[in-house]
């Protein structure tokens, strides 16, 4: 399970630092994509398969909704080696898509890492820090 957040540079070549404790479960190579809200999503080959591309293969080519999700989530998909060094490279094309400069936060989220520049993480997270009771509550809280 992914959780806890964490801050990292995206080096000159492209190459991100994955943290220890979220190597160990991404194992040699994840998959890399387009995710919601200008963030990259980061998930494990088998996770990627079973949460997006099979849920989205199951969906009517016939609904434009389902024509559009799919390629955003699978057209803009990637292998993503991890390095030696613990580093996945992520293309320039997914850096454009997610307004990645510099410094980037690696959040995990049970089945996923989403990876967001970290201007545009600090304003989503303070969003919805101020709306969390709300957000609970139309939700119908979290069975507590």
């Amino acid at each position: 399970m992914f959780i806890g957040e964490y801050q990292h540079t995206i080096d000159e070549k492209g190459r991100l630092a994955i943290p220890v404790k979220f190597r160990k479960l991404l194992g040699k190579i994840a998959v890399v994509t387009k995710g919601l809200d200008d963030c990259l999503f980061l998930y494990t080959q088998k996770e990627f398969k079973k949460e997006v591309a099979d849920k989205l293969a199951g969906l009517s080519f016939a609904k434009a909704n389902n024509r559009a999700l799919s390629r955003h989530m699978l057209a803009g998909a990637m292998d993503a080696e991890i390095d030696g060094q613990g580093r996945v490279m992520i293309p320039e094309y997914l850096r454009n898509f997610a307004k990645m400069k510099k410094n980037v936060v690696m959040a995990g989220l049970y089945n996923r890492i989403e990876i967001w520049d970290e201007e545009t993480w600090e304003k989503n997270k303070k969003n919805t820090e101020s709306q969390s009771g709300n957000i609970a509550e139309a939700l119908g809280g979290l069975g507590v």
